[in-house]
């Protein structure tokens, strides 16, 4: 007979209903290349407007994991908003800043720079170009 006290089945139901959101909590956390790989274009996206972003401002296209700005001479960069730090999707934009919801890391968009920790590294830039008054980002077909 062993020394140690039998968990209550209280004890047994609630650990049991905890491991799935915990798993499912180092999931959305994870790093992996698979997980930023598959939220990167893999052919050319319209995201709008060309007029929806602004000399010097930005535009966040959330459903299709990009972000726009556009410098002051009137040059467009295009970003993945995920995080360099641990892969979430970032999806808020104040300003030119892109802030990941995960951890608080922040981005400037006309530079694709990591401005706050705990990201260091840049955002992946993406191909981007005006076209019939559109913007085009993704790889060139």
């Amino acid at each position: 007979m062993s020394a140690r006290p039998t968990p209550s089945r209280r004890t047994v139901l609630r650990g049991a209903a905890l491991t799935p959101v915990a798993g499912l909590g180092a999931a959305a956390c994870s790093s992996g290349p698979d997980r930023a790989t598959r939220a990167l274009p893999t052919a050319p996206i319209e995201l709008g407007a060309e007029g929806e972003v602004a000399e010097g401002g930005a535009k966040l296209y959330a459903e299709h994991n990009v972000v726009v700005g556009r410098s002051g001479d009137g040059a467009l960069k295009a970003y993945s908003t995920i995080c360099t730090h641990q892969q979430c999707a970032a999806n808020k934009l104040e300003g030119t800043r892109l802030i990941c919801p995960c951890h608080g890391s922040e981005f400037d968009v006309l530079t694709g720079e990591a401005v706050v920790p705990p990201a260091t590294r840049p955002l992946q830039e993406l191909p981007v170009r005006a076209e019939g008054g559109k913007i085009v980002a993704g790889p060139v077909a």
